[in-house]
C-alpha cells in the first residue's frame, strides 16, 4: 500500500478532530447555544418585522428558518400560514418544536433551495430572510431575490436582514480582503454588500424600496449577547464555552475577526414591496 503523504495524512487528521473545528459558523454557534445569529441583533429584527407590519390572516414565507427564532417572531403576529423553506434538516427538531407552540397557526415546511421553492407565483404577502444572501455568490443572491418577488402578491414585502460593509464607498480591495478572512474563518462563503449594492439586487427583480436601516455587527460582543439571547441564554453560552475548548477556540477566533474589521462591518436591514 502506498504511503499517505504529510498533506494528506493532515487531512485525514482534521477530518477526525473535532466537529466543532469543521462545522460551518452559523451551525457552530448553534451548537454552542447562540440561538440569534443576525448581524444587527435581535433589535434590528424586531425593528424590520414592527415596520413590516404582517397582519393577522396574511401568508408569510421564512428563508433559511434555521432553528426557528424569527419563526416564533413571525408565528406571534398569528398570520394564517407559516411555511418555512429550507434545504438544510440541521435545525429541523428545533424548529418543529418552535412550531408546536403555535398550533392556532398552519405551518408547512418546505425542504428546498430558496431560489428554487416550488411554491405558486402571487401566493404570499411578505416573504422573510435573514443571514442567508450573505452567503450566496452573486448570482444566486440574484435568483434567491427574484423568486421572492414572483412568489410575493402585488403590494406583497419582502424583508431582508444581512451582512453589510461599510462606508457605501469602501475601497474594493479593503472589502475583498475582509470578504477572504470572513470566509476562512466561518468556514463558508461570505459576500456582505453595501447598502446601495444590497439595494441595487432588490430594485432589480423589480422591487421597490421602501426601508432600509443598519446596525452594528456585534453578533459575539457581550452586551449584543445579553440582548439577544437574555440571562439564561449566556449562562448556557458560557457553560458550553467552558466545557467544549475547540467550540470556545473558533467562536473567539471569529470574534477576534469581526471585532478587527468592526469599522467596514454592519448590519442591513431592508423592506422591498413589489408593485401593485
Amino acid at each position: 500500500m502506498a504511503e499517505r503523504s504529510d498533506g494528506e495524512a493532515q487531512a485525514r487528521g482534521m477530518r477526525q478532530g473535532p466537529e466543532e473545528n469543521r462545522l460551518q459558523g452559523h451551525w457552530l454557534l448553534a451548537k454552542m447555544g447562540k440561538r440569534v445569529l443576525r448581524p444587527g441583533g435581535l433589535e434590528m429584527t424586531q425593528t424590520l418585522l414592527d415596520r413590516a407590519a404582517l397582519a393577522p390572516g396574511e401568508m408569510v414565507v421564512e428563508f433559511g428558518p434555521g432553528v426557528g427564532k424569527t419563526a416564533s417572531l413571525l408565528l406571534v403576529k398569528n398570520p394564517r400560514l407559516y411555511i418555512g423553506v429550507d434545504p438544510n434538516p440541521e435545525g429541523a427538531p428545533a424548529l418543529t418544536e418552535v412550531l408546536g407552540q403555535f398550533p392556532q397557526v398552519s405551518t408547512q415546511m418546505v425542504r428546498a433551495v430558496a431560489k428554487e421553492t416550488g411554491l405558486e407565483s402571487e401566493s404570499v404577502d411578505m416573504v422573510m430572510g435573514e443571514a442567508m444572501l450573505t452567503m450566496m455568490n452573486p448570482s444566486d443572491k440574484s435568483a434567491t431575490v427574484r423568486e421572492a418577488a414572483r412568489i410575493l402578491k402585488p403590494g406583497g414585502r419582502y424583508v431582508i436582514h444581512e451582512m453589510g460593509l461599510v462606508p457605501d464607498d469602501v475601497d474594493p480591495k479593503i472589502a475583498s480582503e475582509i470578504l477572504k478572512e470572513i470566509s476562512r474563518t466561518i468556514k463558508v462563503g461570505a459576500r456582505p454588500l453595501t447598502l446601495p449594492e444590497w439595494t441595487q439586487v432588490l430594485v432589480d427583480a423589480g422591487l421597490e424600496i421602501e426601508y432600509t436601516h443598519r446596525n452594528r455587527m456585534m453578533l459575539l460582543e457581550p452586551k449584543r449577547i445579553l440582548a439577544d439571547e437574555g440571562v439564561r441564554g449566556v449562562l448556557w453560552i458560557l457553560k458550553n464555552m467552558v466545557t467544549n475548548a475547540a467550540g470556545r477556540k473558533r467562536m473567539l477566533a471569529m470574534r477576534a475577526m469581526f471585532r478587527k474589521h468592526a469599522d467596514h462591518l454592519c448590519g442591513i436591514g431592508i423592506i422591498a414591496r413589489k408593485p401593485r
